[in-house]
């Protein structure tokens, strides 16, 4: 059956070992680690991961990396604070994606994702030509590495995503697929996005969302089954894509509700795997 997993965050106030201990008593056998703080990326606390991942037999598919500065999530604020499309953070920002990668080296993981942020349409915008500048840099860096970066998919349409790894040029790209930041962020659905970037989908968020009825406002992140995400129709072109990595489930709430809509959309996916004879 196709592996299943969660997204945990480091934060310096974590317990390593007791996320990982949630993740084995959930019935998981992977995750993505989500750090947002790069001087968390010490080597105490590579050890601490990868002891934390050799004891509990879990695999850290993806380091989910973040940075530092301001960040609005919405569609205001969002376009000038997001990711590496902003001229004001980008050097900076770059820097810090770089040292996660080095901290993804040390704990054996060979892949990043990060927000980019809400890349320009047009291939001619100088912000467009000079996140691709950058973000081949970064791709460059990490193929000495083994490494693959991935867009995660949210602020941009499909096609531009896809127009962004094309003028970038190296083949260490790929994409984590959010099943439902493109419904929130208005920019697509996850079905046909499959049909615009399937082939570079190596890792995922598994949730689902409804579209922005408010021109300022994201969407909604509701349960599984209860947006507009088709997680099955997506799960069957993700196989027929001949896609073999994790399904990560993100739920963006906290405590015991998000411990019960987890396991819910694990047996949510369980039952589309038997269907599909994953």
């Amino acid at each position: 059956m196709s592996k299943i997993g969660v997204l945990i965050t480091l934060t310096a106030e974590t317990d390593v070992d007791k996320e990982f201990a949630k993740v084995k008593e959930l019935g998981l056998g992977s995750c993505q680690v989500c750090i947002w703080d790069p001087t968390l990326y010490t080597d105490d606390n590579a050890a601490a991961i990868v002891a934390a991942m050799n004891q509990y037999d879990i695999e850290v598919s993806t380091l989910w990396a973040g940075w530092t500065g301001p960040c609005e999530w919405n569609f205001t604020d969002g376009p000038v604070t997001i990711g590496l499309v902003p001229a004001a953070y980008r050097a900076h920002r770059l820097q810090e994606l770089d040292l996660g990668s080095q901290f993804a080296e040390k704990i054996g993981v060979n892949s990043l994702a990060t927000h980019v942020g809400f890349l320009p349409v047009s291939p001619a915008d100088p912000d467009f030509i000079a996140t691709v500048s950058g973000l081949r840099w970064l791709a460059q860096r990490m193929q000495g590495r083994g490494q693959t970066f991935l867009f995660e998919t949210g602020q941009e349409t499909p096609v531009t995503v896809l127009r962004a790894i094309q003028a970038i040029g190296t083949d260490n790209l790929g994409i984590n697929f959010d099943t439902a930041n493109l419904i929130l962020y208005g920019m697509g659905n996850p079905v046909d996005a499959l049909d615009v970037f399937g082939k570079y989908v190596k890792n995922t968020h598994i949730k689902d969302g409804l579209f922005p009825t408010d021109g300022l406002r994201l969407g909604n992140e509701v349960q599984v089954g209860e947006g507009l995400a088709n997680l099955p129709v997506v799960v069957k072109k993700l196989r027929d894509l001949g896609y073999t990595g994790p399904f990560t489930i993100e739920r963006e709430i906290s405590g015991e509700a998000q411990t019960r809509d987890i396991l819910a959309t694990k047996a949510y996916l369980e039952k589309l795997f038997a269907e599909y004879g994953m």
